[in-house]
This record gives structure tokens, C-alpha cells and sequence, in this order.
């Protein structure tokens, strides 16, 4: 009789025996574990799948035959059918497993990094917005002619206060809660020690910035911290008066902060008299942003310097404050945090 070829086995005319599909079913099975085992890819394997176990597949062309089946074999095909269905999938499973691990480990082997090689590229970081800022407003001081001044963070009561006009016990001192290391020594609670220093080795005119870290104990807020920045600006000449520190502080604020409308107010500060602060329009409301004077007259007679022929201002500024408004920052404590978020948007 002949014989009628269909997906993976032979007929004898139109009726099959179970044993004859389930020899078809484990035939089958060889054939595909020798080929899932010798899959080489990730895609090679998902196209094996397909073509073994899709609805298109070779499985289900031997299934397909199950109608010239007796109705009682049919059961038992389908069960035979179903574990060898697993086992391919479970191989087809343990191969995907052994070509990713292996994937993996040739990546591994590509991408070794070999610590002792000099490095392709370094990220480039950023300055800090507070550095930004005291740099900014020291240019537009040294643009004007004045000299960079720095002194001690650590500074001895006399240039902190003595020399400034605060003698022991004045009440000018509660203004700034201090931090006492002893022997006479203090964390300096702003950078006007520096103009004392500078002018005793530096005869005038003189015009100095001072930059630099100061101290205060006080709470920290949104407002305030115990570490904080300041910039002092001094000049001493001949002839100089207060019109001379007005007009100077006008055209260091207008470069910084641009046309906003600026107001001075007396005020007291123990070693400049006259005195004042000063004051930007900002968010529609006024805001202090630094404080400023003509030098004391005992101030300079404590330098040796007569009052009748030098006169002099001196101005001093936070730099977290102007930092604040530039960025329109609402907390100082961000600026503080080392928040890489935060920080790199300067």
C-alpha cells in the first residue's frame, strides 16, 4: 500500500496506532534536544521554539494527525504529547539560561576595567555656588581697584574687637554671639579684622576686599547658620566721604544685581560712624543685604593715623545672602547639604 508522508512520519493508508505516534512524538524529542543543545544565539534558539512548539510548529503537525486516531487512543497521545511539550521547554529553558550566562561572561571579559591604565575622561565638576558668588563680587571690587586682603580664621580678641572700637564689656559684643577658644583667642565673627591687620603693615590709601569664612553661634534656619561668609570692603584716602562709599556701593550692586531700586537707612555699627544699611527691592519688599559706614575716627587714631587728614569707609556683606537672592534660593541649609541635585544646577 502506499505510504502518504505527513509532518514527521509515515501513514499506512488513511489509519494511524497510538504506537505509531507516540514512536513519531519520541522521535521528535531526540531530534529537537539535539538541536536545541547545538543552538549557538539567543535568537537562533527563540526561532527553534517556534518552529518546535509555535501553533505552525512540528509538535502540533504530528498532533494535527490525531483525528485518524481511535477515539480511545486519543487521550493517551495527548498525554504523551503534554510531557514531551515540557521537556522541550525545559530544555529550550536551560539553554536560553546557559546562552545568556555565557553572553554575560564574554561581556565581562570585553569590559574588564584595568584599574592601573591612565583614565579616558575625568568628569568635570562644577564650583560651588558660594565660591561662584565671593568670586563674582570680589571682581567687580578688584574692577573698581581695590586689592584682595585675607587674615586668620582663628584671630585674637584685640583685632576681633579691641581694634575695632568694642572695647571689653561694651555691649556691642552681645550683637555677636562668639565662639571663645581661650587664651584670649576667638573664631572671628566677621572679616573687619582684616582691615586692622592689612593697614598696620600697609601705609595709605589703601583699598582692600576681604573675603572669608566667619562665625557666629548662632540657631540654624532658613536664615542662618553658625558658618557663614562674608566680603569687607575698606578704603582709606585722603577726601574720602560718604558720598564717595554711596557711590561706590551703587555701582557694585547695580553690576551684581542688575536695576533694582536700593535705599539706604542709618544705622549703628561700633566702628564706622556715620553708619548704614542697605537695602534692595526684591519680590516687592525691602531687603537688607549689607551694612556699611565712614571709618571711626578712634579707629584710625588707633592705627596711628591722623583722622584730620585720612578718612575712610568700609562696607561689609554676606555672601549666602547675596547668593540666595541671585538664585532666588529659599534656604540656606541647601547650600550646605552637598545635594549633587541641587548643586548642579549652578
Amino acid at each position: 500500500m502506499p505510504k502518504v508522508f505527513i509532518g514527521y512520519f509515515y501513514a499506512v493508508s488513511s489509519s494511524l496506532s497510538f504506537d505509531q505516534l507516540k514512536v513519531e512524538l519520541e522521535l521528535l524529542e531526540t531530534e529537537a534536544k539535539e538541536e536545541i543543545a547545538s543552538v549557538i544565539d539567543q535568537d537562533s534558539l527563540e526561532k527553534l521554539r517556534v518552529s518546535l512548539l509555535g501553533k505552525k510548529g512540528r509538535l502540533s503537525s504530528v498532533l494535527g494527525t490525531m483525528g485518524k486516531l481511535p477515539a480511545a487512543d486519543r487521550p493517551l497521545v495527548g498525554q504523551c504529547a503534554n510531557v514531551i511539550k515540557t521537556q522541550l521547554q525545559e530544555s529550550l529553558a536551560e539553554r536560553l539560561k546557559f546562552l545568556k550566562t555565557k553572553a554575560l561572561n564574554e561581556l565581562i571579559k570585553t569590559e574588564t576595567i584595568d584599574v592601573t591604565s591612565p583614565p579616558v575622561g575625568t568628569p568635570l565638576g562644577k564650583r560651588h555656588p558660594l565660591i561662584k558668588t565671593t568670586e563674582e563680587i570680589v571682581d567687580l571690587f578688584c574692577g573698581l581697584g581695590y586689592v584682595i586682603a585675607e587674615g586668620p580664621e582663628v584671630e585674637e580678641d584685640h583685632y576681633n574687637f579691641t581694634a575695632l572700637n568694642i572695647p571689653e564689656n561694651h555691649p556691642a559684643r552681645d550683637m555677636q554671639d562668639t565662639f571663645y577658644l581661650g587664651d584670649n583667642l576667638l573664631l572671628r565673627t566677621h572679616t573687619s579684622p582684616v582691615q586692622i591687620r592689612y593697614l598696620e603693615e600697609h601705609a595709605p590709601p589703601v583699598r582692600i576686599v576681604a573675603p572669608g569664612r566667619v562665625y557666629r553661634r548662632d540657631s540654624v534656619d532658613s536664615t542662618h547658620s553658625p558658618v557663614f561668609h562674608q566680603v569687607e570692603v575698606l578704603a582709606i584716602d585722603e577726601g574720602l566721604d560718604f558720598s564717595h562709599l554711596r557711590g561706590t556701593i551703587l555701582a557694585f550692586l547695580k553690576a551684581f544685581f542688575g536695576d533694582l531700586p536700593v535705599r539706604f537707612r542709618a544705622s549703628y555699627f561700633p566702628f564706622t560712624e556715620p553708619s548704614a544699611e542697605v537695602d534692595v527691592q526684591w519680590r516687592g519688599r525691602w531687603l537688607e543685604v549689607m551694612g556699611c559706614g565712614m571709618v571711626d575716627p578712634a579707629v584710625l587714631e588707633g592705627l596711628g593715623l591722623d583722622p584730620d587728614r585720612w578718612g575712610g569707609f568700609a562696607a561689609g556683606l554676606g555672601v549666602e545672602r547675596f547668593c540666595m537672592v541671585r538664585h532666588e534660593i529659599d534656604d540656606i541649609r541647601r547650600l550646605y547639604t552637598s545635594d549633587l541635585r541641587f548643586l548642579e544646577q549652578f
